[in-house]
């Protein structure tokens, strides 16, 4: 029986007449979306209208699934809440904290060493609130929730952007900061402005070389990193439906790259076969018996321009594979004009390492795809030029690979096999001779490919393809290798050319695992002690954040002017300060290191006002903070985009930022400012960026009458003496300026629950 069917249940027994009375009110035809959105919200049946991309909404998530690095503070709050079980399913999983070194088993052994303070208190905190504890080497997160959690019409939270990967069985599955894990754990209703609806129609079908991993490679080329923001996207069309489950996981997993809310298919065949092959046959069953509710009313689908606020259609027939990046995985290059954009670009041809797997593609059909070429290295007598790597995204995909010998495919080639765990992706990768900071080329099948991501040098050029494209890349030990048209010498110094890959939807034996790595939470965990030691430089209980001293802030410093992109990892890096993710002041000596100094083109390197002299971004910061001075962080556009980390917010906090003021927000960063307490505000005029000076003291009016819509005013107080007055606008409702007054929604948690 799959895990909370009895949930499951109780939302498919809702859905008719929810659905219905959305129908009546909206006086339309529905989308999948609209009718996921409206069956989840916290009051229940529907009783008016709610306005896309205006409306400020309560749901009820069904569940709650949180990764080791952001579980620590989600549950670190939790503790504070005051409630004696989590009041929807939650599970954690330990993927994060596993650096790929040397290979699966002895990483795997150094990590539960390194990191057994952290895992023995992820275990006992979720033993304690009736949350599902999944091991490290179990698997990835998204990967065990596709596996096990994940069903369709079903709307979940998780603690990463990639949470979005479960919309590959029709959920909508929506990335988020701890703080909005904690409420729905409380029992409070989670909050989301109610969102745009992007539908995307599907002709054709993929063959040859093209993946579904190449699909939203395109969307990402045709919407950017922010053409996302603010919506839900919707998959349709004939192409959707001849796609496999998985493959739908692949393309709603990167949805977060176009800085979409989540994405989303309709219910199907495709997944009915996989919720059947994971154990799920239950599921399967009773999805079937509201089939008609799991995907949009005809009339969408067939006049889309009517009922979507874009539409984008894409033939898979014609589609060719795509290699994006470096540097940010929008830039979008068809395989075809590769060697020439590269020879433009001046980017280093010579492939270094090849990777697959991840979150994003690790799927039985993605291995087997990619094993598909590997054997054609021993079949057609080549030898693969650049090094390879392998991340299964689960114990039970990595189990089963084994037992249907592609491991041993993929060993015959040289490759290592890291553990079930993020590893490269995340930037838990011990690369050898990456300090040298050298020029150089990687190319992966995960999502994301900032600078300095994988690997900590900020000289890695790294590529983002297919598993397919990327075997064949690593193989040819070359960036502008097309395998669609190009050939290789073989040892034999003969010409070869590789052959199409192939592989199995899903495995024909079934899925198999000695031990999937889960651990269920005790019936009553009321006895269960949750101990943190008062010395321990892993973790720290949390104290909570004082509340706003009800007037206008004046003599703010200004902290840093960040220039261009300031994603979460150049705000709290991941990499090796992810084993302080569960310690607040610890992790702080991280925060905007990676953000370039505007005034002096530099990282890391921001001038102390109250000395005149330049350190670290932390060390000025403290340095404010012993003097009881505020201060604020200015950005630039899409300002957060990256990783749902709320260590990006509660740094800051913690550090004394009152103010961040940007161009724009990704979308889960601003709501992670805006729970913290923190003012979260933008240029009215985003000219007013280049009024700001390096020595401006800075003045914040408005406050006392804060108000939704209503915008607030600063004042910049020039060395030289002169002034400017620039107008900040904000996106606070009622009930987050109250998150601001209370010092953060954790305060008002706090204070209900006592209640």
């Amino acid at each position: 029986m799959a895990f909370d069917i009895n949930m499951i249940k109780r939302v498919y027994a809702n859905m008719p007449e929810r659905i219905e009375a959305a129908r009546r009110i909206l006086q339309k035809p529905l989308t999948l979306t609209e009718k996921i959105l409206y069956t989840h919200l916290s009051a229940g049946t529907a009783e008016h209208v709610y306005e896309r991309g205006n409306s400020y909404v309560d749901f009820a998530p069904d569940r709650v699934a949180m990764q080791d690095a952001t579980a620590q503070m989600a549950l670190l709050q939790f503790m504070q809440a005051g409630r004696p079980q989590a009041a929807v399913p939650s599970t954690v999983h330990c993927d994060h904290l596993i650096n790929a070194k040397v290979g699966a088993s002895k990483d795997l052994e150094f990590a539960n060493t390194e990191s057994k303070e952290v895992f023995d208190f992820l275990s006992s905190v979720s033993n304690k609130y009736g949350i599902g504890f999944w091991k490290p080497g179990a698997g990835i997160i998204h990967q065990v929730v596709l596996e096990n959690y994940a069903f369709p019409g079903g709307m979940m939270i998780g603690t990463d952007s990639h949470t979005v990967n479960a919309g590959g069985l029709g959920m909508v599955a929506i990335g988020v900061g701890g703080a909005d894990a904690c409420d729905v754990m409380a029992g409070l209703p989670w909050e989301l402005k109610f969102p745009k609806i992007i539908g995307i129609k599907l002709t054709g079908k993929l063959s040859g070389w093209a993946s579904p991993k190449d699909v939203i490679l395109k969307v990402a080329g045709i919407l950017t990193v922010k053409g996302g923001t603010g919506a839900i996207v919707e998959y349709f069309g004939e192409g959707a439906n001849a796609m496999s489950c998985t493959g739908k996981g692949t393309i709603c997993n990167m949805g977060a790259e176009i800085g979409a809310t989540t994405s989303t298919f309709g219910y199907d065949d495709s997944m009915e076969r996989y919720l059947r092959s994971t154990g799920r046959a239950d599921v399967a069953d009773l999805a079937n018996s509201v089939r008609e509710h799991l995907t949009a009313d005809a009339e969408c689908y067939a006049n889309p321009e009517m009922y979507f606020d874009q539409v984008i259609e894409i033939n898979l027939t014609e589609l060719e594979p795509y290699i994006n990046g470096p540097f940010t995985p929008d830039l979008a290059t068809p395989i075809s004009k590769m060697k020439e954009t590269a020879a433009a670009h001046g980017w280093p041809i010579n492939i270094e390492v090849g990777l697959i797997g991840s979150c994003t593609n690790s799927s039985y059909e993605d291995i087997s795809r990619a094993a598909s070429l590997a054997k054609q290295v021993a079949d057609k007598n080549l030898k693969t030029k650049a090094e390879f790597t392998i991340t299964p995204g689960s114990e039970l995909v990595r189990y089963t690979i084994e037992r249907d010998g592609f491991i041993d495919t993929f060993n015959k080639i040289g490759a290592t096999v890291f553990a079930n765990a993020c590893g490269p992706c995340i930037g838990m990768w011990t690369r050898m001779g990456a300090e040298k900071k050298e020029k150089n080329s990687i190319v992966h099948s995960f999502n994301r490919n900032f600078a300095a991501r994988q690997d900590g040098n900020p000289n890695t050029h790294a590529f983002v393809a297919s598993p397919e494209i990327t075997t064949a890349l690593a193989i040819a030990g070359r960036l502008d290798f097309n395998p669609l048209t190009d050939t290789l010498v073989n040892e034999n110094g003969e010409t070869v050319k590789l052959d199409e890959p192939t592989g199995l939807e899903l495995p024909s034996k079934g899925f198999a695992a000695e031990d999937a790595g889960y651990q269920a939470p005790a019936e009553d965990g009321s006895s269960v002690i949750v101990a943190v030691s008062p010395t321990s430089s892993r973790l720290q209980l949390l104290a909570p954040f004082a509340a706003w001293e009800g007037s206008d802030l004046k003599g703010l410093k200004l902290l840093i002017k960040a220039k261009g992109k300031c994603t979460t990892d150049h705000i709290s890096m991941a990499g090796p300060w992810l084993k302080f993710r569960g310690h607040l002041d610890n992790i702080s000596n991280n925060m905007l290191i990676g953000a370039v100094n505007i005034f002096n083109e530099k990282t890391n390197s921001v001038k102390n006002q109250l000395t005149g002299s330049y350190d670290e971004v932390p060390h000025v910061q403290r340095a404010y903070k012993a003097e009881g001075i505020g201060s604020i962080v200015v950005g630039d556009e899409n300002y957060g985009e990256g990783s749902s980390r709320e260590h990006a917010a509660m740094e800051p906090r913690h550090l004394g930022v009152r103010v961040v003021l940007t161009k724009s927000f990704a979308r889960i960063h601003e709501t992670n400012l805006k729970k913290q307490g923190m003012l979260a505000l933008t240029f009215a005029d985003k000219a007013d960026y280049d009024k700001i000076q390096e020595d401006d003291s800075i003045d914040l009016n408005g406050l006392m009458s804060f108000a939704p819509g209503k915008a607030l005013e600063l004042t910049l107080n020039h060395k030289d003496g002169s002034v400017d007055t620039i107008v900040c606008n904000h996106t606070y409702n009622e009930q987050q300026i109250e998150w601001f007054k209370a010092g953060g929604a954790l305060n008002i948690i706090r204070k209900n629950v006592a209640q």
